[in-house]
């Protein structure tokens, strides 16, 4: 019997699209999957596709394996304290038709009227941000402060004094946040990211550039489990269950880490910069000396944090790389250069410095080390010197940092039984220090929270999130002497 087989349906099929690629590309061949899936609203906005019924959601996330992406282990009471006029924040003066010209800073930590009777698991801000995420006990979010760009989520751009309960998730468990200047990152336990507010770079994932994210919008991202969220100042990284790194929105500096930073000329005389408008893996990691570049094999992410324009992340073999913007030495390689592509920081190679955590502020970088070491690079100051590279920061040393927030030029640290902070002038009470103290350049543990354990500490650019323990009948009897603030 012959072994040729007769050409079957399937064959010809086979012939007659192979024929067609020679001929001529098919119209649809190069949409993934993934871009099948959405081809049919392609031309959204992205502010219409927010979330689907719960019926369309459940389907979408594919069968549950009852695996979930765990959030924060504390619970507790929460405590602000810095600028709160958002309006006016960082701004010399009041935008058209603001009617809230008034500065109103607490200088030091206060309980918050509005969610004093909820206890919360995370509060979320970053170091360009003049709004928060606050995520309760039972995993419902609420918004706070500038909404100008939808960062809020409230489907409106009015700034919210009071904190605003997003409906639109209450069937969904978000365990923690993460927002830039005018943007905001949630993370589910489906390990499901959604975001919303500014999307003129594609900051948002969603797929466009539409200028406005203005509801919950899950990003277009199809791979492992998210298990952790990220925002720069107009960018995002998110990090999967793998320990792969995905990034998207402005690649100005090189901050995406895909070696390029996008620009492209529209006409002779034009320039402009390409956004990244969906999650894009990043495939290289380099080792750099005076003669050459080597390639770093990395797979295994485990920390990873942003400031304005700069990324630092942290492997599992304890190896910091950063890349982006390189001014004032804050991607630690002794040199002011930008990088394009991940760059492996050699201080800590080669000293061995066993590096468990790493945080950003707008224009430094903080390590964090099992041995009760922490060592800053960048600028912290408007005047005087600069850390080219990592130098450690005596006063912290023997303190077991559990978590740091960084701002604009401010450090509010959790440590042991303190809360320790510094920062340059001008600051507007984030640090917590009082009226008769504003700002310091050394470390000082702030009295005002004497006695009180606080388990996670956020900042914004001029204000801080805490979560205060409250387990004992002690605890509570302390926080409940802390005063309080209504908006």
């Amino acid at each position: 019997m012959s072994s040729k087989r007769k050409p079957s349906a399937s064959d010809s099929s086979a012939r007659k699209n192979k024929k067609i690629r020679k001929n001529g590309k098919r119209k649809d061949e190069d949409l993934s999957d993934f871009d099948e899936e959405f081809k049919s609203d392609a031309s959204n906005d992205g502010s219409d596709r927010s979330l689907q019924d719960e019926d369309d959601l459940a389907d979408e996330l594919g069968p549950d394996d009852g695996l979930r992406v765990k959030g924060p282990d504390h619970i507790g009471r929460l405590l602000l304290c810095g600028a709160t006029n958002w309006d006016l924040y960082n701004r010399k003066s009041a935008p058209k038709g603001c009617k809230n010209t008034a500065a109103k800073n607490i200088y030091v930590p206060h309980r918050f009227a509005p969610l004093d009777d909820i206890r919360v698991r995370a509060v979320a801000s970053g170091c360009n941000a003049a709004h928060s995420i606050i995520i309760t006990e039972d995993f419902k979010v609420y918004t706070l402060g500038r909404n100008e760009k939808g960062q809020l989520g409230t489907g409106d751009l009015e700034t919210r004094t009071q904190p605003y309960l997003l409906d639109s998730l209450k069937e969904i468990n978000i365990v923690n946040a993460s927002c830039g200047r005018n943007h905001t990152l949630l993370l589910s336990d489906r390990g499901i990211v959604y975001a919303m507010g500014d999307n003129k770079m594609g900051q948002c994932g969603v797929g466009t550039t539409a200028p406005n994210v203005m509801s919950p919008t899950r990003i277009r991202y199809r791979g492992p489990p998210i298990v952790k969220v990220v925002c720069g100042g107009d960018f995002s990284i998110i990090l999967d269950l793998k320990g792969n790194l995905h990034s998207f929105g402005d690649p100005e500096y090189g901050q995406l880490g895909h070696n390029t930073n996008g620009e492209y000329f529209m006409n002779s005389t034009k320039l402009a910069r390409a956004a990244v408008k969906v999650p894009k893996q990043i495939m290289t990691y380099i080792e750099k000396s005076k003669d050459h570049i080597i390639p770093v094999e990395v797979n295994d992410i485990i920390d990873v944090a942003c400031g304005t324009n700069h990324t630092v992340a942290l492997d599992s073999k304890r190896r910091l790389f950063s890349w982006g913007f390189g001014g004032y030495g804050r991607l630690g390689h002794a040199e002011p250069k930008d990088e394009l592509i991940p760059r492996l920081v050699k201080f800590f190679e080669t000293q061995g410095k066993g590096i468990k955590a790493v945080y950003c502020g707008s224009q430094f970088s903080i390590a964090v080390s099992d041995f009760k070491m922490a060592y800053l690079f960048g600028k912290t100051k408007n005047t005087g010197e600069v850390n080219m590279y990592p130098k450690p920061l005596q006063d912290l040393s023997g303190w077991t940092i559990r978590s740091l927030g960084a701002g604009f030029s401010s450090v509010v640290i959790a440590a042991d039984t303190s809360v320790i902070s510094f920062g340059a002038s001008p600051c507007f009470g984030e640090l917590g220090h009082g009226e008769m103290r504003k700002s310091t350049s050394v470390p000082m543990e702030v009295k005002a929270l004497d006695g009180i354990y606080i388990e996670q500490v956020s900042m914004g650019q001029a204000h801080t999130l805490m979560i205060a323990r409250d387990t004992s009948d002690e605890e509570k009897e302390k926080i409940e002497q802390i005063p309080i603030y209504t908006p």
